[in-house]
C-alpha cells in the first residue's frame, strides 16, 4: 500500500545493511593498511575516513537489530499504519 509517506515510515534490511557494512569495513580496513605501507598518505586518509563511516553505520546497524522486531520487518511484522496528520 502506497501512502506517499513511504521516507518518513520506510524500512530497511537491517540483515543485508549488516553484511554490506561488513564487506565494507573489511575493504576500508584493507585499502588503510595497504595505502599506508605504499606511502600512499592521501589515500590512507580516504580509505581511513570511509572505515570511520562504516564503523558508524554498523553501530547504528546492530542498535536497530537488538531494539528487536520493530526494526526487522518480516513476514510476521504488520506495515505502520499511514499517519494521520493529513489535512
Amino acid at each position: 500500500m502506497r501512502t506517499g509517506s513511504e521516507p518518513r515510515t520506510a524500512r530497511s534490511a537491517l540483515r543485508a545493511r549488516f553484511w554490506l557494512s561488513l564487506w565494507g569495513l573489511l575493504w576500508a580496513l584493507v585499502g588503510t593498511v595497504a595505502f599506508t605501507l605504499a606511502g600512499r598518505p592521501g589515500w590512507a586518509i580516504a580509505c581511513g575516513v570511509l572505515l570511520l563511516v562504516v564503523t558508524v553505520d554498523l553501530a547504528v546497524v546492530l542498535r536497530h537489530i537488538r531494539q528487536g522486531p520493530h526494526y526487522q520487518p518480516g513476514h510476521d511484522i504488520p506495515p505502520y499504519r499511514p499517519p494521520d496528520d493529513r489535512p
